[in-house]
């Protein structure tokens, strides 16, 4: 009787999750099969694929190029990640002091996250130009101009704080919900020992969010090797390609050269090592909480 009960809702429960399993099946089993078999492969669009076995992955190895962009991708990340984090977290700890207005302030900063990245893109380039508004305003205070995106040393400075703006108001709410689920006694307890402000904070409030703050720099990480939109606007990958990405190389192969068995074979080695730097991240900064 029990075992029939556990077939029923075995089936129950296949019925209700079939929708989302054929939904990942064509939209995301498929490509990724169909990757696998271009990653080894050589294919012009035309014809049926021919089996070229570790062929494209011995290219990446001697393509100067595609590492030059995997390099631009590591030097984004020593910007990006410090920057949004600290920026959400001041964000998060602000809003949690709000006492009126906190959806209005939240929905503010989430208006960039849902923006066109090509119509922001457009307008950054406009606001940073050499002879755009903020460059005026600089000459105007230091009789000097900043090249924001025609130097190789500040482009990619430049892409990454565009990347903060649109993302704090995300990050920062990730990180709000695990402020305000932090039990209030916890503090109250703490007060009552003597500490002060940054006690708290250093010894209470960032070691509680610890999952939080784990989680945004899954995303930020994941984001950084796929970022495509910003720099491909901007600066078309230049100056001197020091914001070539790696999405950008894949475009360029896939959809300039017509060839997709390689740009299928990055794809899978960028992720491979992203999904390494995650794992590694998550080992080092991932700790067990609990709050009682």
């Amino acid at each position: 009787m029990v075992t029939k009960m556990r077939k029923r809702e075995a089936r129950k429960g296949l019925l209700i999750s079939s929708t989302y399993l054929v939904y990942a099946a064509i939209f995301w089993g498929y490509p990724f099969i169909w990757l696998v078999i271009l990653a080894f492969s050589r294919w012009r669009y035309v014809g049926t694929p021919r089996f070229a076995g570790f062929r494209n992955f011995l290219r990446i190895l001697y393509d100067p190029i595609f590492w030059k962009s995997f390099f631009n991708v590591l030097n984004f990340l020593t910007y990006y990640i410090p920057i949004v984090l600290i920026f959400s977290l001041l964000f998060a700890l602000a809003l949690s002091k709000l006492k009126y207005g906190k959806t209005f302030v939240a929905l503010s900063f989430l208006v960039a996250n849902v923006s066109s990245g090509v119509a922001y893109s457009i307008m950054f380039s406009k606001l940073f130009a050499e002879n755009g508004p903020l460059n005026q305003l600089v000459y105007r205070l230091f009789n000097t101009t900043i090249p924001w995106f025609t130097s190789p040393q500040l482009a990619m400075f430049s892409i990454s704080l565009i990347v903060v703006w649109k993302f704090i108001g995300y990050y920062g709410l990730i990180l709000y919900a695990g402020i305000i689920s932090i039990p209030k006694s916890i503090y109250e307890a703490a007060e009552l020992d003597g500490a002060n402000k940054y006690v708290k904070f250093f010894k209470i409030t960032l070691p509680l969010l610890n999952p939080s703050i784990v989680m945004v720099l899954v995303f930020a990480i994941s984001l950084s090797f796929g970022i495509f939109t910003e720099p491909y606007m901007i600066t078309g990958g230049g100056p001197m390609r020091s914001t070539l990405m790696p999405m950008m190389v894949m475009y360029t192969s896939a959809f300039q050269k017509l060839d997709p068995t390689y740009a299928a074979t990055m794809s899978i080695f960028t992720a491979i090592f992203s999904f390494g730097i995650i794992w590694i991240t998550r080992k080092l900064l991932e700790r067990e909480v609990e709050i009682v």
